[in-house]
């Protein structure tokens, strides 16, 4: 457990050490951070935190390094205050907010200028509008046991899948499932109707439950894992940055960027739904991705979701990184199209 005195020396640390990349010593917090402290105090606050794994010394008589716990600390308090407005250039708002009536472009345009605002890459996914609202579903025999699961959103958007099922079923015992769905799910988003439709339908059609069972998870899987058109910005500004001189950890980001699918389980794993979401090194392990950090958040723009990031070193600007993203988000949003900001960005 983390004492107040304890929480200023680990914040300090992880300041100044994404401010420099060297190790940080007990004099520079006493000197720049806590001057009523001596450097004998903070020198033994620190070897406790060494020992709780907030900080770790790369060699006897260096300084001390931030690990990814104490990174994750300094976040949780940048997300818990009011955050600076961003030195952003105008000229560059203004550019992105004339081309939101194109989503796409919009999203191209805003991955490069995160990329060049924060020296990170910049990373987008678009996607349906937030809520998947169902407006037709059919059950279609195709042959013994296969059916062709056919599911049209609002808006247009169709999905459809050939699936084979544990047990055959006749096509009228298909449509009474596209009827009892129907009942249900359409009209209504399907994260209202998910939890409840599956016990009503098995319970309503015993004879096929396992068929239903497999049928309704197929739906929930083409409703739920909806394809992405991903973006990517600014993936060369990584190649200067000393975190990532060394070529292992820039083969990881850059095998990352060339597969949709990663780049898929990436927007999904951030949990964009509850917002804003930051993941500090092996914080998901099923990222691969230990000596990264990742910033995304999502919203709606042109009537359809979009999710926004930034990957970069664990040692990223995370305050400036955030303030930018949301700048950012609340442009392509619509949002506070009257403020401007008074500094540029060269």
């Amino acid at each position: 457990m983390l004492t107040e005195r304890h929480l200023e020396v680990v914040l300090a640390v992880v300041y100044e050490y994404i401010k420099t990349g060297e190790p940080i010593g007990s004099r520079t917090i006493a000197r720049k951070f806590l001057r009523d402290r001596s450097a004998a105090t903070i020198r033994n606050e620190m070897a406790d935190l060494e020992e709780m794994e907030y900080l770790y010394q790369p060699h006897t008589s260096a300084g001390r390094i931030p690990t990814p716990k104490a990174y994750r600390v300094y976040v949780d308090a940048i997300l818990r205050r009011q955050r600076p407005f961003p030195s952003v250039s105008e000229g560059w708002i203004r550019e992105l907010r004339g081309r939101r009536k194109d989503v796409e472009e919009a999203l191209v345009y805003a991955t490069r200028l995160l990329g060049r605002i924060t020296s990170y890459i910049g990373v987008a996914a678009l996607g349906p509008a937030q809520e998947t609202v169902l407006q037709r579903v059919e059950f279609l025999r195709m042959g013994h046991s296969t059916v062709l699961v056919l599911l049209v959103l609002r808006g247009g958007l169709i999905h459809h899948k050939t699936v084979t099922l544990p047990c055959d079923m006749t096509q009228e015992a298909l449509d009474e499932l596209s009827r009892r769905v129907s009942t249900i799910a359409i009209g209504r988003s399907w994260a209202e109707v998910r939890g409840t439709l599956q016990s009503y339908v098995e319970d309503a059609l015993e004879r096929y439950a396992d068929s239903c069972r497999s049928a309704l998870k197929e739906m929930d899987g083409l409703l739920t894992e909806q394809p992405f058109q991903f973006f990517t910005g600014g993936t060369h500004n990584v190649l200067g940055l000393p975190d990532f001189s060394d070529l292992g950890r820039l083969q990881t980001i850059m095998a990352l960027l060339e597969e949709d699918e990663s780049i898929g389980k990436l927007v999904r794993n951030c949990s964009t739904e509850r917002g804003l979401c930051v993941t500090i090194g092996d914080e998901n392990p099923e990222l691969k991705m230990p000596d990264c950090s990742i910033v995304m958040a999502s919203t709606v723009t042109g009537g359809r979701k979009a999710v926004v990031g930034l990957i970069g070193p664990v040692r990223m600007d995370y305050e400036r990184s955030i303030s930018v993203l949301e700048r950012v988000l609340e442009t392509l949003a619509g949002k506070n199209e009257n403020v401007k900001s008074d500094e540029e960005v060269h």
